[in-house]
């Protein structure tokens, strides 16, 4: 009898030679027309090759021509490449974030994350780039003073909030405990990592809720009740 053989966990990157987690890493394949396509997801067919999950790693794949040694064979390199890995993984990000929605898993609007706080509930908390000083002031006091989640994330825009939860003007989102939240939650981690640098790794996320971004406005904290306020990290 046949058995699926689990996938492994970790990948060796062609550009540094490490061996490191896949949550560390990000896959691209060879599209039809010979062009290296990131595959974020790790859902594309064929044969694939695996890059660590910073920009600075990728730029050096480039520019050492790793993608033609890694297949073996002529590949096309898009001019536009690490931006376009940078949009993909942004857009995981957000479709993770929907899928939170669709699970009932997110809680939209400013009383509606007021009350989850104040019941212990929500274990991450949203605030849209517009969203009003005050407003943000008083929810992540509220996060401070007893409730189980330290992480806040002031990144993104109202309009891509709208995207993923599918409803106009929202400012203030707060998500609670589950699967998708974890999921989530470790797509922030990768996209802050191939920004920035950092290599904490998902599972100090998932875990603890350590985030330390300049680019997304992450708070750093725990998952962990207390009463210490959560330390903002400003956006650039």
């Amino acid at each position: 009898m046949l058995r699926k053989r689990a996938p492994r966990s970790e990948r060796l990157c062609a550009v540094t030679g490490e061996v490191k987690p896949v949550a560390d890493m990000i896959r691209f394949v060879v599209g039809p027309d010979h062009t290296v396509v990131p595959d974020v997801k790790h859902r594309l067919p064929g044969r694939g090759t695996w890059i660590t999950s910073t920009r600075q790693a990728l730029e050096l794949a480039i520019n050492r021509r790793s993608f033609e040694r890694s297949f073996k064979r002529h590949v096309c390199v898009p001019c536009d490449l690490v931006e376009l890995t940078e949009e993909l993984l942004e857009r995981a990000v957000l479709d993770a974030l929907a899928m939170c929605h669709k699970a009932g898993k997110a809680v939209i609007g400013f009383s509606k994350l007021e009350a989850a706080i104040a019941r212990g509930m929500a274990v991450a908390a949203l605030h849209a780039v517009e969203a009003s000083a005050e407003g943000v002031r008083k929810l992540d006091g509220a996060l401070g003073c007893g409730s189980a989640s330290r992480v806040v994330l002031k990144g993104f825009t109202s309009a891509q909030l709208d995207l993923a939860f599918g409803r106009s003007n929202v400012i203030h989102a707060g998500l609670l405990a589950s699967s998708e939240t974890g999921t989530f939650l470790a797509r922030v981690a990768r996209l802050d990592r191939f920004r920035t640098g950092a290599m904490a790794g998902p599972a100090a996320i998932a875990k603890y809720g350590l985030l330390a971004s300049t680019k997304l406005g992450l708070v750093e904290g725990r998952w962990a009740r207390g009463r210490s306020k959560p330390t903002m990290v400003e956006l650039d």
